[in-house]
């Protein structure tokens, strides 16, 4: 599979996503998210499964909804 230029745009927005997660994970001393007693109604962590999904995607579907 080859990677074109629109697709970096998605890679890059997941691995921004992942650090900015993987950032607050740190900062609550925890390692997952099902750890945090704010996993319901975060908007980090909704924006980075947004962004997996996007990645996954492509921007070729709608959104993504639990």
């Amino acid at each position: 599979m080859q990677i074109t230029k629109n697709d970096d745009v998605f890679v890059q927005r997941l691995e921004e996503q992942k650090q900015l997660l993987q950032k607050c994970q740190k900062e609550q001393g925890i390692g997952s998210c099902m750890l945090c007693d704010k996993i319901i109604g975060c908007n980090l962590r909704k924006t980075y499964v947004n962004s997996v999904y996007e990645s996954m995607s492509k921007g070729n579907t709608g959104g993504f909804e639990f």
